[in-house]
């Protein structure tokens, strides 16, 4: 997995100097999320799989030049929902992962994820087992069809929230033609 530099970005001076976020999310809703939280001076803890990280390190191209012009294994698609962050590598689905994901929460004020519904609950990653940790912490977990509900089990992605939603039939060529 490519590295990121080994000294953490200085963060612009702004609304939310002095929070912490926990950053359990990947791809687009949840990073673009928390780099917000960033721009805005919170320091984020970007927490990510070990050998590969976030999903989208290797969505290109484009990819992050190098100083000869070269492609780098950085894509512009993670760097454009992950500056300001720092980041780490740490394996949810093992207990010693859990528990350093637990012992970062204890210290945060703010938990962001966007794993499907029941997921983080299966780790002890979920908001009620983190605020028994940390009765403070805000834990927002980011889903396309809430926790509860017919749809909870179905992925949020942008194509079947279009689909669902009646956008797609007012976009694109006619089925006709």
């Amino acid at each position: 997995m490519p590295r990121m530099d080994a000294a953490p970005p200085t963060p612009v001076p702004g609304a939310l100097q002095g929070l912490r976020v926990l950053d359990l999310s990947r791809v687009l809703a949840g990073p673009w999320c928390t780099q917000t939280l960033a721009d805005l001076g919170a320091e984020v803890i970007k927490i990510e799989r070990p050998g590969s990280g976030d999903d989208t390190r290797g969505w290109g191209p484009p990819f992050l030049k190098d100083r000869d012009g070269r492609d780098t294994a950085e894509a512009a698609y993670f760097l454009g929902t992950n500056r300001n962050k720092r980041s780490v590598t740490i394996d949810i689905a093992r207990p010693e992962g859990q528990a350093l994901v637990r012992r970062l929460a204890a210290g945060c004020d703010v938990a962001v994820e966007n794993f499907k519904v029941g997921d983080m609950a299966r780790y002890g990653l979920d908001a009620a087992s983190l605020r028994a940790l940390n009765p403070r912490l805000v834990y927002c977990s980011i889903t396309g069809y809430g926790q509860t509900g017919p749809y909870r089990d179905r992925a949020g992605y942008d194509y079947a929230v279009q689909g669902i939603g009646g956008l797609m039939s007012v976009t694109g060529e006619r089925d006709d033609l």
